[in-house]
């Protein structure tokens, strides 16, 4: 039998704009995270550019909504990509005192410990 290799810490590559300030008060209007990705749908991988960019959004930045909560992901390679666009959804984040998660996106699994789903959000990994 194979040894356990240890654990290894990955660096996240999401980063979760929660639509909650940190006093706990839901974030006004209740599309902004539509609206901020609707702003960099023009940005994508260079490899990989959408014949019509304008009809979805960036896969860098995407509204969802985690327990009830509006969210923006977007994703650290925007960074690279434009820093400029990913440091305005940062500093739009700090300046309307909004809560934000360093984490990435898993893959939904069929046996997941139910107990386990209850204890985090959806779909969501938080950074140690």
């Amino acid at each position: 039998m194979k040894p356990i290799a240890p654990l290894m810490l990955v660096k996240p590559r999401e980063i979760f704009i929660m639509g909650v300030t940190h006093e706990g008060k839901t974030f006004r209007p209740s599309d902004w995270a539509e609206r901020l990705a609707g702003l960099m749908t023009q940005f994508r991988h260079p490899d990989c550019p959408a014949p019509e960019p304008h009809l979805g959004f960036s896969p860098f930045c995407l509204p969802t909504t985690l327990n009830g909560v509006r969210c923006l992901v977007v994703s650290e390679t925007l960074r690279e990509i434009e820093c400029m666009a990913f440091d305005f959804l940062m500093n739009f984040a700090k300046d309307n005192n909004l809560q934000i998660e360093h984490a990435c996106l898993l893959e939904a699994s069929a046996d997941k410990d139910e107990q386990t789903q209850q204890d985090t959000l959806p779909g969501l990994a938080a950074a140690a």
